[in-house]
């Protein structure tokens, strides 16, 4: 299995290979396409991620002392977010996910091109995602 930091290095390279932010922007959704889908029963108020402009359900699992995440947004270029993030943190141990340092959000120039909302909407992501992590850690 990759490590976090591999999985980062993969997807700077990936997003190195277009041109402009259209290309990019036409990446993320079809990476959105990609997400594991969140089981209905999961899609509750409870599990919306707060300060995302959009809405985010996120649900996380823990299996053999790995996180597991799954999600959906009723937002396209959201959920493509999303599952970047997924891909980069999902099956991976919580102690990794709480500390990582995801240096490839400001590789990739997400920072530059992400309205004010969108950005803060990711950084609850991200939050959201560690916090899960944290609380499997200190279960």
């Amino acid at each position: 299995m990759a490590t976090i930091q591999e999985i980062q290095t993969e997807i700077v390279e990936e997003f190195d290979m277009f041109e402009d932010w259209m290309e990019k922007y036409e990446y993320i959704i079809e990476l959105g396409k990609t997400l594991p889908i969140i089981n209905d029963k999961h899609k509750i108020e409870n599990n919306l991620i707060k300060g995302c402009q959009s809405r985010v359900w996120l649900h996380a699992d823990e299996q053999d002392g790995k996180m597991i995440y799954s999600a959906d947004s009723d937002a396209i270029i959201t959920k493509g977010i999303v599952a970047i993030l997924i891909r980069v943190l999902s099956n991976q141990n919580a102690e990794e996910i709480a500390k990582v340092d995801l240096s490839f959000i400001d590789k990739i120039g997400f920072k530059e091109q992400l309205s004010q909302t969108r950005a803060n909407g990711l950084a609850s992501m991200i939050k959201e995602m560690k916090l899960y992590a944290l609380a499997y850690q200190n279960k």
